[in-house]
């Protein structure tokens, strides 16, 4: 029955003289979906409206559903489209839609029409009121409701003439690529993941970074973190995960330092080599599953130590979230069985037996002094093993 689907969207509409970029981005974005679906697709812009159209036989619920991961989409309507041949054959289209989208005519309805194309013959109102007038007297047992209805009929008249009464949520936000790019910080764990989904939401292109520990750490260990990389791409578009051995640096912090601030001086070197990578790949910012007082090293202490080494921007869309609320999220996007799977990662294998929760700075920065002979040695190493995998839902 469907053909075609109306793409609508919400914050894109208040961009003024920009939102023609904003569209484009959408329309490149959905095009990027599509490409998951059985079928051909056509994907066009007129008149502040995006439309997907089917060219060939397709699968309406997975396209419904990679639809559902773009962001940018408010709300995706399968719509019926006319021909306009007047209006007596508006009215039977009308009444032969409603019967078969609505077998129990037992319901109220309001119809709302929009009349995008002046010339023609009648006013939005006026087809409001025949077209409910036709419906009333197909079906008597449909009662009219203006103000809560259970149906919205609406009518686009345009070039041509599109009849819907279904808007599929979509995931809101804005597309990818509209608001530059940023790198994340991605581990095994439920956080990072939902991190990326997150800021991708808000329209930044992401790439990642993990911090790889062989022998401690295994192959399948990266694995799982490659999966989860392709399953935040499945929202945000291609992902270049950097893959960075960290062992030697591990070791050497393990053994300089005292092991109550093993983690945080672990991280703010993370944090150093993850801005390097994004400053020479174009990145705006580093992006973090951190949420505050979740573990030691997250503390309001603990985050201002590991910022100190920042120059760039550190995103944390997660900071003042519950871990429940992460899960959920997780679960949403279908990151969180992968993320519990049991391969450990480099940071839970070098964690202290009692980290410190409240470092304090200068201290940490002393400490950090201990390392002064070989550390930059061993941090350009870790850059020169810096391996790139292009990571693509659609591969």
């Amino acid at each position: 029955m469907y053909k075609s689907f109306l793409i609508k969207y919400a914050e894109i509409g208040v961009k003024g003289k920009n939102r023609y970029i904003f569209e484009d981005r959408l329309c490149d974005q959905i095009r990027y979906a599509l490409e998951r679906c059985e079928g051909e697709f056509e994907v066009t812009k007129t008149q502040g409206r995006i439309y997907v159209n089917a060219l060939t036989e397709y699968d309406f619920d997975e396209t419904v559903e990679n639809l559902k991961t773009v962001f940018g989409i408010w709300g995706i309507c399968p719509v019926v489209k006319l021909e306009d041949e007047g209006f007596e054959k508006l009215a039977e289209d009308v009444i032969a839609y409603v019967d078969k989208v609505y077998p129990d005519k037992n319901f109220t309805f309001k119809v709302d029409t929009r009349r995008a194309r002046k010339n023609y013959p009648k006013e939005s109102m006026e087809v409001n009121a025949d077209i409910g007038a036709v419906l009333l007297n197909a079906f008597p047992e449909m009662k009219v409701d203006v103000r809560k209805p259970d149906v919205m009929l609406h009518i686009e008249i345009r070039e041509m003439i599109y009849i819907y009464s279904t808007v599929i949520p979509g995931p809101g936000g804005l597309p990818i690529g509209t608001n530059g790019k940023g790198t994340l910080l991605l581990s095994g764990g439920i956080d990072s993941p939902v991190a990326g989904y997150m800021i991708s939401k808000r329209g930044v292109k992401l790439d990642a970074v993990y911090f790889h520990a062989p022998p401690y750490t295994s192959d399948r260990a990266k694995q799982k973190v490659v999966d989860l990389a392709k399953l935040v791409s499945r929202y945000s578009g291609p992902i270049d995960l950097h893959v960075i051995n960290f062992t030697d640096i591990q070791l050497y912090i393990y053994e300089k330092c005292p092991h109550d601030e093993l983690t945080i001086i672990m991280r703010r070197y993370m944090m150093r080599i993850a801005q390097h990578i994004a400053q020479e790949s174009g990145s705006l910012g580093l992006i973090t599953g951190e949420s505050i007082g979740q573990v030691a090293s997250q503390t309001m202490q603990s985050l201002m130590a590991t910022n100190d080494v920042c120059t760039m921007p550190v995103y944390r869309p997660l900071i003042g979230f519950d871990k429940e609320d992460i899960v959920d999220v997780s679960k949403k996007i279908d990151t969180y069985e992968t993320s519990i799977l049991p391969f450990e990662d480099c940071c839970t294998i070098f964690v202290a037996k009692h980290p410190v929760t409240k470092p304090n700075l200068k201290v940490i920065r002393i400490h950090e002094q201990n390392l002064e002979e070989n550390i930059d040695a061993l941090v350009q190493k870790a850059l020169e093993t810096d391996e790139v995998i292009h990571v693509s839902w659609n591969d």
